[in-house]
């Protein structure tokens, strides 16, 4: 069992370079916000829009087939689960529908006229085509608000989760944080320690990895020593997970003990008087480009993706 590879997200891919790789971070982070931001308030229309987007995005860049084929994958399944349960679900609107007109047409005649002069009879407006009800075979009923309910829920599933780890699997840590600080500058004239939260992002996003060798050693350990769970019982088991718990926090605490030990060696005492630049940060024409098109998505968003 090798958790680094069976859990794919929010890992970084260095190998090949996409274009999504050369584009500067400022930039795809604010792609990413964008995404994350122009679902809300919008159409269903705009919503399959951006997961169709992501999918082409992910196409176009070429990522190898055995990378993105874990993460869509599951992704999809779950996305495609959620609206098959949500759509036929109750839309909980608890109301019987009658249908708009009366059953009976004498209701709608009009009552005899004592004018002599006759009078041409106007038909009245009927829509046959449309149904509230799309789908009733036994106790499954789809209507159109669960239909709309279930498509909003699952590209709001997809776009949030998928969107994010595009991001981190072609953008490295020391990108992200770099671009991060570019960006949170105006801040520090409100006096907020901008490098510090930089910093300590950089670390958490390192620590990632850690976290998963001493999940999966952890784990393995537990398994070579052919525990007979069926003899423990429930509560043996939760006892002996218990223990694992425990030594993996014991674990985690001691690997931020040795890296907070190495940072101080070496002398980052202050991240203000030991700053390290990993990347630098210019904007490149395709990075131009991709904040034009960008301005072309808020247009489309603004024009046709607002909610009715």
């Amino acid at each position: 069992m090798d958790l680094l590879r069976s859990l794919p997200l929010g890992l970084y891919l260095d190998a090949p370079q996409t274009w999504l790789h050369k584009l500067d971070s400022r930039v795809k982070l604010i792609w990413l916000l964008s995404f994350l931001t122009s679902y809300v308030f919008a159409n269903n229309y705009w919503r399959v829009l951006l997961v169709l987007l992501l999918i082409i995005f992910t196409l176009i860049a070429k990522i190898p087939l055995r990378v993105w084929r874990q993460q869509m994958g599951w992704l999809l399944v779950l996305s495609i689960m959620v609206f098959a349960i949500i759509s036929i679900s109750p839309d909980g609107m608890s109301i019987d529908y009658q249908p708009r007109l009366p059953a009976s047409e004498q209701i709608l005649s009009p009552a005899p006229s004592t004018n002599s002069e006759n009078k041409t009879k106007l038909p009245l407006p009927t829509n046959e085509k449309y149904k509230y009800i799309i789908f009733h075979q036994g106790p499954v009923k789809i209507s159109r608000r669960s239909l709309s309910l279930a498509t909003s829920l699952s590209t709001i599933v997809f776009t949030l989760i998928y969107s994010s780890n595009l991001y981190l699997l072609t953008t490295a840590p020391e990108e992200i944080t770099s671009g991060i600080e570019s960006l949170m500058q105006p801040l520090k004239k409100l006096h907020i320690p901008v490098t510090e939260i930089t910093l300590t992002l950089t670390l958490s996003l390192r620590f990632i990895p850690l976290v998963l060798e001493e999940m999966q050693n952890l784990i393995r350990s537990v398994m070579t020593r052919a525990i007979n769970w069926k003899k423990l019982g429930l509560k043996g088991g939760i006892k002996v997970w218990l223990i694992v718990m425990e030594r993996l926090l014991e674990n985690l605490l001691l690997r931020a003990e040795q890296i907070a030990n190495a940072m101080t060696v070496r002398g980052f005492t202050s991240p203000n008087e030991h700053q390290v630049k990993w990347h630098e940060l210019q904007l490149k024409p395709p990075d131009w480009l991709a904040v034009a098109v960008l301005i072309v998505f808020w247009g489309l968003r603004i024009a046709f993706g607002a909610l009715n």
